[in-house]
């Protein structure tokens, strides 16, 4: 009888802590309200060079061209989506990246630049294997 109270206390705490309620971030390392954050060094004005992650599908390809106008937007923690400039499209540099111009507005690391039904990704900086 006691080695089964016993057993019965060493388990217990066991199935506590595997059943104590977690947080989960499904898809992000960090959660929404910290991704959605500024942060500093990551704007990108007027004049500026910027890069764009895109699919690499041919609807891209066959959609964007150089000299191309794209509308800029920022998606907000509450997933509103807000115009915040435009880029022009200078060139492809590989096979999933575009380097663009920023036209107007302020644009920031992980914007979403869209024309027609296709849209990129903006990030902060020319990927490693690119040479400038």
């Amino acid at each position: 009888m006691k080695n089964r109270i016993i057993r019965i206390l060493l388990v217990l705490p066991v199935m506590l802590c595997v059943n104590a309620p977690l947080t989960v971030s499904a898809v992000s390392d960090m959660p929404a309200a910290i991704y959605h954050q500024h942060v500093p060094g990551t704007v990108m004005q007027e004049g500026e060079i910027v890069y764009l992650f895109h699919s690499g599908i041919e609807q891209v390809k066959t959609t964007i061209h150089p000299g191309d106008m794209l509308t800029v937007y920022r998606i907000t923690s509450l997933c509103e989506m807000t115009v915040v400039g435009k880029i022009k499209v200078i060139s492809y540099v590989g096979e999933t990246y575009l380097k663009g111009e920023v036209i107007e507005g302020e644009i920031r690391a992980n914007d979403v630049a869209q024309i027609g039904k296709v849209f990129c990704l903006v990030i902060n900086a020319s990927p490693c294997y690119m040479k400038p």
